[in-house]
C-alpha cells in the first residue's frame, strides 16, 4: 500500500533549495570556475537532503514501522520517560544523507506530545536521548497498546518540526514531522513486542518493520 500525498522534495526544504540554486546561478554567472562548481555541489546536497519519497506501507498485523531512515544504534530494555513504563527501546540514527521526513510507526490516537529544549550533542551518543532537544509523541494503538516515538536533535540539527497534537489520529506511514540536518528517532515499545531488527541494521522509514506488537 502506498498513500503519501506530499511533494517528493519536502516543503521544509524549498527555501533552502531556492537560496542554494540562486547562489549557484549567480556564482556560475559572475565567478565561473571552482567556486561555481562548489556552489552547485552544495545545491545538489540540499536537494538530496530534502528529498521525501513515497514508500510502500506494510500492512502486517501488529507491525511497528521505522519512523525514519538510518541505522539502528540501540535495541535494549529501558525506562520510557514519556509513557512512564518499562519498555523496549529501538533507536535509529539519521545521518545527513538520509531522508529526514518522520512518519508514524503505527496506527492509533495520540495521547500527548511533549517538547523538551536541550543540548545538541552528537545524536549517536547515549546521552542524546535525555540531554538533547527532543519532541516525544505518545500514541495508543487501536488495540490499546502504547508506542512512544521521539525526535531527537543532533550535533548539527537545529530544528525539530512536529505537526501533530494530542487527540490526532495517525495511520502507519503517515508523515508527522521533520528534523533538519542529522538526528535520531527513539521508539519505545511494549515489553511484549518482538523486535525484528538488530544493532547496525540499515532501515528505511515506513517500509522497514522494526518490531511486531503482541496480540492483546
Amino acid at each position: 500500500m502506498n498513500n503519501y500525498p506530499h511533494p517528493i522534495i519536502a516543503r521544509e526544504g524549498w527555501p533552502f533549495l531556492a537560496i542554494a540554486v540562486i547562489v549557484a546561478i549567480l556564482a556560475s554567472t559572475f565567478v565561473p570556475g571552482m567556486l561555481s562548481f562548489l556552489a552547485w555541489i552544495v545545491a545538489l546536497f540540499v536537494l538530496q537532503f530534502f528529498r521525501d519519497p513515497a514508500r510502500d506501507i506494510p500492512q502486517d498485523k501488529g507491525a511497528v514501522l521505522s519512523p525514519a531512515d538510518g541505522r539502528v544504534i540501540k535495541v535494549e530494555r529501558a525506562q520510557d520517560p514519556y509513557g512512564q513504563r518499562e519498555a523496549i527501546l529501538v533507536s535509529v540514527f539519521m545521518n545527513v544523507f538520509n531522508v529526514h521526513s518522520n512518519r508514524s510507526p503505527v496506527d492509533g490516537t495520540i495521547q500527548k506530545v511533549q517538547y523538551f529544549p536541550g543540548k545538541f550533542v552528537n545524536a549517536d551518543l547515549d546521552k542524546a536521548s535525555t540531554d538533547n532537544e527532543r519532541n516525544a509523541v505518545v500514541l495508543q494503538t487501536n488495540d490499546g497498546q502504547t508506542v512512544a516515538f521521539v525526535q531527537v536533535a543532533g550535533l548539527i540539527a537545529r530544528r525539530i518540526l512536529c505537526y501533530v497534537k494530542a487527540g490526532d489520529v495517525l495511520a502507519r506511514g503517515q508523515r508527522y514531522g521533520f528534523i533538519r540536518f542529522g538526528s535520531r528517532v527513539d521508539v519505545y515499545l511494549p515489553l511484549s513486542a518482538t523486535v525484528r531488527v538488530s544493532i547496525g541494521d540499515k532501515v528505511s522509514a515506513t517500509s522497514t518493520i522494526l518490531a511486531v506488537l503482541a496480540d492483546n
